[in-house]
């Protein structure tokens, strides 16, 4: 049985940082792009950035460029998302997801594994 188990999540006031981890059980991504989601309350889900298994093809959605950082351990099965200057409209729970691809951005429009949430919450 495949599971995408998320972690890292909390509370942080605006302008500072958190590392969230997604660890993947039930089998070996080898070949699959991992990544991350968010959605905010009252909000639709919105991707945020993926990378490839061999980490040489990452991807951001435009307003976390420059701040977060995604990044994987494969011989852990994890992927990390390092959020730095965090601001108040980053608040939401965190999904990280997988897609068979060794291209990053393919991850925005397919999934074929998700995880639970993290809820991060930024206060002002």
């Amino acid at each position: 049985q495949v599971q995408l188990q998320a972690s890292g999540g909390g509370l942080v006031q605006a302008g500072g940082s958190l590392r969230l981890s997604c660890t993947a059980s039930g089998r070996t991504f080898s070949s699959y792009v991992m990544g991350w989601f968010r959605q905010a309350p009252g909000k639709e889900r919105e991707f945020v950035a993926a990378i490839s298994w061999s980490g040489g093809s990452t991807y951001y959605e435009d307003s976390v460029k420059g701040r977060f950082t995604i990044s994987r351990e494969n011989a852990k099965n994890t992927v990390y998302l390092q959020m730095n200057s965090l601001k108040p409209e980053d608040t939401a729970v965190y999904y990280c997801a997988a897609i068979y691809s060794d291209y990053a951005p393919d991850l925005v429009n397919a999934q074929d594994y998700w995880g639970q949430g993290t809820l991060v919450t930024v206060s002002s």
